[in-house]
């Protein structure tokens, strides 16, 4: 026979009715269990691009004249001070305003895409991809000859002076394509932005 406390009203029901533990889909990116996405990942390595490029660039415009070269590491680097109206690594230059909205566009998508991201190393790669955009597209904002025209401070050039071996560039470039070469080994591996594998190659490994 049960006792007084057993029979309390809502007691046996407390003891019979299941815990859930509401967890999202992680099919739409919201939330994975267990797992936070890597935005400040994300956000903390494109600052700190951000910030090297800022600084190397304000050094060199303060410490190096238009057109001199600076020769380090025996000939390997060279230090130069151009201005860069192109791409990265002086591409098609005389599309600076084209290179500008397509820029911001990148880092709109990044950042809008950081709330679902769960892959560390793709945390990585827009994280590269962001700060180096933001770096650029700074210099063609405020810098002249004018807004959305300005041309990008260029000054690390390999194996000899002034782009003779390869176009002279920045942290900025450097981090783009770094990131892109990330990530296009990460798309051909099928890694998606939550971490995990796309559905043919999960496929294809289970066969």
């Amino acid at each position: 026979m049960g006792t007084a406390a057993d029979r309390r009203p809502g007691k046996r029901h407390r003891a019979e009715e299941p815990v859930l533990s509401e967890q999202p889909d992680a099919v739409d990116g919201s939330a994975v269990p267990g797992r936070r996405p890597r935005t400040r990942l994300l956000l903390a390595l494109a600052a700190g691009v951000l910030v090297a490029d800022l600084v190397t660039k304000l050094a060199v415009v303060a410490t190096i004249e238009p057109g001199e070269d600076i020769r380090l590491l025996g000939g390997a680097l060279y230090l130069t001070h151009l201005r860069n109206t192109g791409a990265a690594f002086s591409f098609a230059e005389g599309f600076t305003v084209v290179f500008t909205l397509v820029a911001v566009a990148v880092a709109v998508v990044i950042v809008r895409v950081a709330r679902r991201l769960f892959s560390t190393a793709w945390a990585v790669t827009l994280g590269l991809v962001l700060g180096g955009a933001l770096g650029n597209l700074i210099d063609r904002v405020f810098r002249d000859p004018g807004f959305l025209r300005g041309g990008v401070v260029d000054f690390l050039s390999v194996f000899g002076p002034d782009g003779q071996v390869w176009p002279v560039f920045n942290i900025a470039d450097s981090a783009i394509v770094c990131g892109g070469v990330l990530g296009a080994v990460l798309a051909l591996r099928g890694i998606e932005f939550d971490g995990s594998r796309g559905k043919d190659e999960a496929a294809a490994d289970a066969a």
